[in-house]
Protein backbone atom coordinates (compact mmCIF):
# COMPACT_ATOMS: atom_id res chain seq x y z
CA UNK A 1 0.00 0.00 0.00
CA UNK A 2 1.55 3.39 -1.34
CA UNK A 3 1.14 5.24 2.25
CA UNK A 4 4.19 7.48 1.89
CA UNK A 5 4.26 11.03 0.59
CA UNK A 6 6.95 11.54 -2.28
CA UNK A 7 9.25 14.65 -1.26
CA UNK A 8 10.60 15.94 -4.72
CA UNK A 9 11.27 19.38 -3.68
CA UNK A 10 15.44 18.54 -3.23
CA UNK A 11 16.00 15.28 -4.07
CA UNK A 12 18.20 16.20 -7.27
CA UNK A 13 20.33 18.42 -4.93
CA UNK A 14 20.26 16.07 -2.39
CA UNK A 15 21.05 12.94 -4.66
CA UNK A 16 23.85 14.58 -6.45
CA UNK A 17 25.63 15.12 -3.14
CA UNK A 18 25.70 11.82 -1.69
CA UNK A 19 26.39 10.34 -4.74
CA UNK A 20 29.25 12.63 -5.76
CA UNK A 21 30.74 11.94 -2.31
CA UNK A 22 30.38 7.98 -2.83
CA UNK A 23 32.48 8.40 -5.99
CA UNK A 24 35.17 9.94 -4.23
CA UNK A 25 35.47 6.67 -2.62
CA UNK A 26 33.22 6.46 0.80
CA UNK A 27 32.31 3.41 2.08
CA UNK A 28 28.80 2.15 1.80
CA UNK A 29 26.67 -0.71 3.64
CA UNK A 30 24.58 -2.93 1.12
CA UNK A 31 21.88 -5.86 2.13
CA UNK A 32 20.33 -7.93 0.12
CA UNK A 33 16.77 -8.20 -1.05
CA UNK A 34 14.32 -10.51 0.98
CA UNK A 35 10.86 -10.05 0.03
CA UNK A 36 9.80 -13.16 2.43
CA UNK A 37 8.44 -10.78 5.57
CA UNK A 38 5.15 -11.25 7.05
CA UNK A 39 2.77 -8.57 8.27
CA UNK A 40 1.72 -8.18 11.89
CA UNK A 41 -1.17 -9.21 12.44
CA UNK A 42 -1.82 -8.86 15.94
CA UNK A 43 -3.50 -5.49 17.72
CA UNK A 44 -3.53 -4.01 21.30
CA UNK A 45 0.14 -4.29 23.02
CA UNK A 46 2.94 -1.68 21.96
CA UNK A 47 6.81 -2.86 21.62
CA UNK A 48 9.71 -1.04 21.17
CA UNK A 49 11.13 -0.03 17.74
CA UNK A 50 14.89 -0.24 17.08
CA UNK A 51 17.10 -0.39 14.30
CA UNK A 52 19.30 -3.17 13.94
CA UNK A 53 22.28 -1.21 14.67
CA UNK A 54 22.78 0.23 17.77
CA UNK A 55 22.66 3.88 18.37
CA UNK A 56 25.76 5.96 20.34
CA UNK A 57 24.58 6.27 23.95
CA UNK A 58 25.62 10.05 24.38
CA UNK A 59 22.21 10.88 24.86
CA UNK A 60 19.58 10.37 26.67
CA UNK A 61 17.12 9.06 24.18
CA UNK A 62 13.52 9.23 24.42
CA UNK A 63 11.89 5.58 23.93
CA UNK A 64 9.73 4.74 20.69
CA UNK A 65 7.24 2.66 20.90
CA UNK A 66 5.06 0.67 18.41
CA UNK A 67 1.56 -1.17 18.42
CA UNK A 68 1.93 -4.53 17.93
CA UNK A 69 0.60 -4.80 14.77
CA UNK A 70 3.08 -2.68 12.77
CA UNK A 71 7.13 -2.98 12.34
CA UNK A 72 9.56 -1.41 10.55
CA UNK A 73 12.50 -4.17 9.64
CA UNK A 74 16.14 -2.07 8.63
CA UNK A 75 18.50 -4.45 7.25
CA UNK A 76 22.37 -3.84 6.94
CA UNK A 77 23.56 -1.29 9.45
CA UNK A 78 27.00 -2.79 10.16
CA UNK A 79 29.56 -1.66 7.92
CA UNK A 80 32.45 -2.14 10.20
CA UNK A 81 33.25 1.56 11.34
CA UNK A 82 31.30 2.66 14.30
CA UNK A 83 30.59 6.13 12.72
CA UNK A 84 28.83 4.75 9.98
CA UNK A 85 27.17 2.72 12.11
CA UNK A 86 26.04 5.06 14.40
CA UNK A 87 24.74 7.40 11.60
CA UNK A 88 22.86 4.42 10.02
CA UNK A 89 21.26 3.76 13.66
CA UNK A 90 20.16 7.42 14.01
CA UNK A 91 18.84 7.50 10.83
CA UNK A 92 16.57 3.99 11.79
CA UNK A 93 15.86 5.97 14.65
CA UNK A 94 13.98 8.84 12.85
CA UNK A 95 12.30 6.98 10.54
CA UNK A 96 11.13 5.21 13.51
CA UNK A 97 10.03 8.73 15.45
CA UNK A 98 7.60 9.87 12.79
CA UNK A 99 5.79 6.70 12.70
CA UNK A 100 5.15 7.12 16.00
CA UNK A 101 3.85 10.13 16.10
CA UNK A 102 1.43 8.69 13.24
CA UNK A 103 0.45 5.90 16.01
CA UNK A 104 -0.28 8.31 19.08
CA UNK A 105 -1.96 10.81 16.86
CA UNK A 106 0.60 13.52 18.17
CA UNK A 107 3.07 15.38 16.37
CA UNK A 108 4.40 16.75 19.67
CA UNK A 109 5.84 13.47 20.76
CA UNK A 110 9.99 13.70 22.13
CA UNK A 111 11.09 11.45 19.69
CA UNK A 112 9.87 13.24 16.39
CA UNK A 113 12.07 16.73 17.11
CA UNK A 114 15.08 14.62 18.90
CA UNK A 115 16.08 12.81 15.22
CA UNK A 116 15.07 14.81 12.99
CA UNK A 117 15.54 18.70 12.86
CA UNK A 118 15.08 21.64 9.90
CA UNK A 119 13.52 20.75 7.35
CA UNK A 120 12.82 17.18 7.69
CA UNK A 121 11.74 17.91 10.88
CA UNK A 122 8.65 20.43 9.32
CA UNK A 123 8.50 17.85 6.42
CA UNK A 124 7.74 14.69 8.79
CA UNK A 125 5.34 17.02 11.11
CA UNK A 126 3.42 17.40 7.91
CA UNK A 127 3.41 13.98 6.77
CA UNK A 128 2.17 12.73 10.20
CA UNK A 129 -0.45 15.09 9.98
CA UNK A 130 -1.96 14.07 7.47
CA UNK A 131 -2.76 10.45 8.64
CA UNK A 132 -4.14 11.89 12.38
CA UNK A 133 -5.93 14.41 10.29
CA UNK A 134 -7.45 11.48 8.01
CA UNK A 135 -7.83 9.32 11.97
CA UNK A 136 -5.85 6.76 9.77
CA UNK A 137 -2.59 4.55 11.16
CA UNK A 138 -0.99 1.55 9.26
CA UNK A 139 -0.48 -1.92 9.72
CA UNK A 140 1.91 -4.46 8.68
CA UNK A 141 5.89 -4.60 7.66
CA UNK A 142 7.74 -1.96 5.97
CA UNK A 143 11.11 -3.04 5.11
CA UNK A 144 14.24 -0.73 4.70
CA UNK A 145 17.39 -2.20 2.51
CA UNK A 146 20.18 -1.19 0.32
CA UNK A 147 21.41 1.69 3.09
CA UNK A 148 23.90 3.44 2.47
CA UNK A 149 26.10 6.09 4.49
CA UNK A 150 28.63 8.47 3.09
CA UNK A 151 30.56 11.29 5.25
CA UNK A 152 31.03 14.35 4.09
CA UNK A 153 32.82 15.52 7.55
CA UNK A 154 33.02 14.88 10.97
CA UNK A 155 29.43 15.81 11.73
CA UNK A 156 27.87 15.73 8.34
CA UNK A 157 26.47 12.72 6.41
CA UNK A 158 24.34 11.37 3.61
CA UNK A 159 21.84 8.52 3.92
CA UNK A 160 20.47 6.36 1.04
CA UNK A 161 18.02 3.77 1.40
CA UNK A 162 15.08 2.14 -0.45
CA UNK A 163 11.58 0.72 1.28
CA UNK A 164 9.46 -1.99 0.43
CA UNK A 165 5.97 -0.82 1.33
CA UNK A 166 4.45 -3.82 -0.17
CA UNK A 167 3.52 -5.60 2.92
CA UNK A 168 1.83 -2.65 4.71
CA UNK A 169 -1.26 -1.10 4.53
CA UNK A 170 -3.24 2.03 6.02
CA UNK A 171 -5.70 0.94 8.39
CA UNK A 172 -9.14 3.70 9.32
CA UNK A 173 -8.79 4.37 13.18
CA UNK A 174 -12.78 4.96 12.98
CA UNK A 175 -13.80 2.20 10.94
CA UNK A 176 -10.57 -0.51 11.55
CA UNK A 177 -11.13 -1.14 8.02
CA UNK A 178 -7.48 -1.90 6.25
CA UNK A 179 -6.88 -1.22 2.69
CA UNK A 180 -5.06 -4.23 1.75
CA UNK A 181 -4.74 -3.37 -1.97
CA UNK A 182 -2.28 -4.66 -4.25
CA UNK A 183 1.34 -3.82 -4.26
CA UNK A 184 2.50 -1.99 -7.37
CA UNK A 185 6.09 -0.41 -8.54
CA UNK A 186 4.85 2.69 -6.10
CA UNK A 187 4.93 0.49 -2.96
CA UNK A 188 8.77 0.94 -3.51
CA UNK A 189 10.64 4.31 -2.72
CA UNK A 190 13.92 5.63 -2.83
CA UNK A 191 14.89 8.27 0.28
CA UNK A 192 18.14 10.61 0.02
CA UNK A 193 18.40 11.62 3.35
CA UNK A 194 20.98 14.75 5.14
CA UNK A 195 22.37 14.35 8.39
CA UNK A 196 23.83 16.39 10.77
CA UNK A 197 25.96 15.12 14.07
CA UNK A 198 24.62 17.49 17.14
CA UNK A 199 26.17 18.71 20.27
CA UNK A 200 24.90 15.57 22.20
CA UNK A 201 26.38 13.15 20.25
CA UNK A 202 23.05 12.58 18.20
CA UNK A 203 22.40 12.48 14.06
CA UNK A 204 19.97 14.01 13.47
CA UNK A 205 17.98 14.14 10.45
CA UNK A 206 17.79 18.05 8.52
CA UNK A 207 16.76 17.31 5.18
CA UNK A 208 15.05 14.00 3.60
CA UNK A 209 13.21 13.35 0.10
CA UNK A 210 12.28 10.18 -1.49
CA UNK A 211 11.06 9.11 -5.19
CA UNK A 212 8.35 6.58 -4.97
CA UNK A 213 8.80 3.88 -8.12
CA UNK A 214 12.25 4.52 -8.34
CA UNK A 215 13.97 1.46 -10.15
CA UNK A 216 16.62 1.40 -7.81
CA UNK A 217 14.01 -0.35 -5.14
CA UNK A 218 12.53 -2.86 -7.55
CA UNK A 219 12.63 -6.30 -6.76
Amino acid sequence: MNRRPTLLAAFALIATAALTLSACGSDDDSSTKDNDKIAGADTGTEKSASPTASASASADRPKITFPADAKNVFEGGKTGDPTKDAVLADSALGINSVDEAIFTGSTDTEALGFYNTEKALSSSITYAQRYIDGNDTWIGVTRYFDRKVTLSSDSEAYVTYCSDESKSYIKSKKTNKVDRSPATSDSYVLYNAKLAKNGDGVWQTTDIVSKRGAKECQP
